[in-house]
Formats: structure tokens, C-alpha cells, sequence
């Protein structure tokens, strides 16, 4: 299932272009916001191939290399670490990862020289000659080293941005969350993983969950938008709600709708999550004007019976 904070950040872009039209319609909004939860996750699944890409290219290019009407020593006898590293035959040989792609149809067929692009820039870099040559070689620096190839080189390559562009006017948007996934794909890699049972978390989703979540918060907050944001204007010392930043009135009423409606959640861990989208969405001091307001509602809220948590340890959460 994808992290709930990226449904979060999801459902904070749906609501912002809700309130922030004359004349949006929810439905419309909802339904682009379903499509775009599909689109990052297609993107994810993209990012995260292309490591196999460049295996690909990597391994074309020594084969060449090798027949060299004349070839040295070294076209004979390659460094293979960079192709047969791990954790790049875990993603690379990952038969869910390529289930996954060929069902949703997302591939990279037509787009070699893009690749070709990546990789001679990846191998002009100081981090890959360093990362080829470590005389002590292990999982957790292949780790880093593929975490800083993917930032740089993968992530922020133009050439692979056209592409996105090319399929969609939203790529912007999604690349971020998506780029977020597969970072998070590579810290949770470890040594005892496998092919076959790399701990892709991602791919183990469950889209019905993942809407009604979204789905759930979206409508709740519209329905209790007027009486949240008065509310917050109420807790909000010395300043009128017109004036609180859009960004931070939208997370506030969201994490209000949240501690309401969900009541698995722990408080808790619904403040923290909106204190760490407003550091990424809104102003450098939001989380602290944020944490001061929520918290004071959240106390309210809680004695007044407005909140009402269920299962173990939730009680005073």
C-alpha cells in the first residue's frame, strides 16, 4: 500500500484546487485526484526499472568493449561491480517488479538512448569511479552509492524528464512522491533479500484501501470545511482566518478531519504527519503555527467528545 502520507499530500493538492476555484466541482477534483494516486505509482514502478535499464546498457557497452579488434586488458576483463552488485540484481531481476510493469504497461521500450545519456554521465562522476574502485566493497555502500546515482543522474535527468513531459502535464507533481518511493524502496533492501523476495512494500497495495482513505478525507473535509476553519480562526491568537496562510488552513482542517473521522489513527501521529507536509508545503514557520493551533483543538475536541479514538493504546493518543 502507498505510505498514507503520500495519499495525505495527494488529497492536500485535490483540496487546494477545490478551494481554490469559483466553481470546482468535487466530483471532477476527486476523480483526478484517484487518477493522479495511479499515475504516481506508475511513475514509481518506472523510476524504480530503471535501474534495470542501465544494468542493461552497462552490460551492451562491455560487450562491445570486449570485441575490440583490439581490446586491452581491461575491455577483457571489466570491473562487473556496478552490474553485479546486490541490491542492482534484486530490482533488475525482480520478477513482481516486472509483473507489475507488464500489467500496467509501463516500460521504457524506444527510450535506449536515453539510458545511454545516464550512464555515460553516471560514469564521468567522481561518486561512481570511487564507488567502482572501494577496495572494500559492501551492500550498504551500494546502497548509497545507488541512492545518490538515482537523486542525480536518474530523478533529475532532462533527458528523462522529457519523457515524463511528453506523458503527462502533471509529471512534476507525481515525480516528487514517486522519487520519494523509490528512495524509500532502496533503505529497505537488505542483505538477506532476494530476487524473488525483495521487500518491494509498494508493490503490496491494496487501491481500494488506498481510495477509501483518500476518498474518506477528501469529502470529510469538504463537509466540515466552513466549521473547522472557524474553529481554527477561534484558536488562532491574533490572527483573522483571511489571513493564515491558504496552505496552512488547508492542512489544519485536514488533520482536524482526520482526528475525527479516523479513529484507528493515533493523534499523535496525525500531528506529525501534517507538521512534516508543512515543512515540504507551506511556510518555514507554519509547523510551529500549526502545532500551536492543532494542539489546542485537538484538547478541545477530545473532552468535548468531537474525537473519539478506538483499539488499544488510541485511548488518550
Amino acid at each position: 500500500m502507498l505510505n498514507r502520507r503520500y495519499l495525505r499530500i495527494k488529497v492536500f493538492h485535490a483540496l487546494y484546487a477545490y478551494w481554490q476555484s469559483d466553481d470546482a466541482s468535487a466530483a471532477r477534483i476527486e476523480k483526478e485526484m484517484l487518477n493522479s494516486i495511479e499515475r504516481t505509482y506508475d511513475m514509481y514502478l518506472g523510476l524504480l526499472s530503471a535501474f534495470g535499464e542501465l544494468r542493461h546498457i552497462g552490460s551492451l557497452r562491455l560487450a562491445e568493449r570486449s570485441k575490440k579488434f583490439v581490446p586491452t586488458s581491461e575491455d577483457l576483463n571489466p570491473n562487473m561491480r556496478f552490474i553485479d552488485g546486490p541490491i542492482m540484481g534484486m530490482i533488475a531481476e525482480n520478477e513482481r517488479l516486472r509483473a507489475e510493469c507488464g500489467k500496467r504497461r509501463v516500460s521504457w521500450v524506444g527510450e535506449q538512448e536515453v539510458f545511454s545519456k545516464i550512464y555515460r554521465e553516471m560514469e564521468a562522476d567522481e561518486n561512481y569511479k570511487d564507488f567502482m574502485n572501494d577496495p572494500e566493497p559492501s551492500i550498504t555502500k551500494e546502497r548509497g552509492f545507488l541512492t545518490r546515482l538515482f537523486t542525480k543522474h536518474i530523478a533529475n535527468s532532462g533527458a528523462l524528464q522529457d519523457v515524463f513531459e511528453n506523458r503527462s502535464i502533471h509529471w512534476m507533481e507525481d515525480l516528487d512522491l514517486a522519487a520519494g518511493l523509490v528512495k524509500r524502496t532502496l533503505e529497505q533492501i537488505r542483505e538477506e533479500d532476494g530476487p524473488k523476495d525483495l521487500g518491494l512494500s509498494e508493490l503490496d497495495r491494496e487501491p481500494v484501501e488506498e481510495y477509501a482513505f483518500a476518498t474518506q478525507l477528501f469529502r470529510k473535509c469538504i463537509e466540515h470545511g466552513a466549521e473547522h476553519e472557524e474553529a481554527i480562526a477561534a484558536k488562532a491568537s491574533n490572527w483573522e482566518s483571511d489571513r493564515i496562510a491558504f496552505s496552512d488552513m488547508i492542512l489544519m482542517k485536514m488533520a482536524l478531519t482526520e482526528a475525527r473521522h479516523f479513529d484507528q489513527i493515533p493523534v499523535k501521529v496525525t500531528l506529525n504527519e501534517y507538521i512534516e507536509i508543512a515543512k515540504a508545503y507551506s511556510t518555514p514557520k507554519s509547523k510551529n503555527f500549526i502545532n500551536g493551533v492543532l494542539d489546542k483543538l485537538f484538547i478541545e475536541m477530545k473532552e468535548d467528545g468531537r474525537i473519539r479514538k478506538v483499539g488499544r493504546g488510541l485511548l488518550e493518543s
